[in-house]
């Protein structure tokens, strides 16, 4: 939501422009109103669509692995009409074989030249020299990644100078608060593995119905 924003309305901009002495009125665009696009629409894909409603946007989201209720509901569509769509584009779905490179030339060029592309998942769903192709020649308004194929960012990386980038070094997740909720998780998880019980947060739960693991299980008990 925070690199949507600095987006839409060119916060970055602005910022350096009066920090270096000057003063200039640059025109964004409202977030309000707009259509939002969420690649991949699982627990982070559902709490930026809950975000986004409190700035009154049509939600689209796409995520051919979702199974059962979400919670707020959204209109799941194809990719391509995702990105047909959407005034902003946000990628949450996670690295696979499936998804490296699902975000390549054809896809920017389907995307409005008003509209922007975000990705906070991971590097490796983007064509980088595509993207950049697609922002210097005005296919698309702008974008802003907090991941990247390399990280760190090489100092002559080429999206140091693409312009009406935002640019983040994979720190979306970084607030005191979960850091600190990430750390009690990793408490937790350990301390329900010591007392022989399941981990509250494992991502494969289907794992402790293997026969092996509950006759191991059972030996502990």
């Amino acid at each position: 939501i925070g690199l949507m924003v600095a987006c839409a309305r060119r916060l970055l901009e602005l910022d350096r422009i009066v920090h270096e002495g000057g003063w200039a009125e640059l025109s964004g665009v409202l977030v309000s109103g707009k259509t939002l696009g969420l690649v991949g629409y699982g627990q982070i894909g559902q709490a930026v669509a809950r975000r986004a409603l409190g700035f009154s946007m049509r939600v689209l989201a796409y995520d051919p692995l979702l199974t059962g209720p979400v919670e707020p509901p959204a209109v799941m569509v194809d990719l391509e009409r995702l990105i047909r769509e959407s005034d902003f584009v946000s990628v949450h779905a996670p690295a696979s074989a499936a998804t490296r490179g699902m975000f390549g030339a054809a896809q920017f060029a389907a995307m409005k030249p008003t509209a922007f592309f975000i990705n906070t998942a991971r590097g490796s769903l983007v064509d980088e020299p595509a993207l950049i192709e697609a922002l210097e020649s005005g296919k698309i308004a702008g974008a802003a990644l907090d991941v990247t194929c390399h990280e760190p960012l090489p100092p002559d990386d080429p999206l140091r100078r693409a312009p009406r980038l935002v640019l983040t070094a994979h720190n979306a997740f970084n607030a005191a608060e979960c850091v600190s909720r990430m750390c009690m998780m990793a408490a937790e998880n350990v301390l329900a593995v010591l007392s022989g019980d399941i981990p509250p947060y494992v991502l494969n739960p289907e794992v402790f119905e293997s026969p092996q693991l509950r006759i191991a299980r059972g030996r502990e008990n």
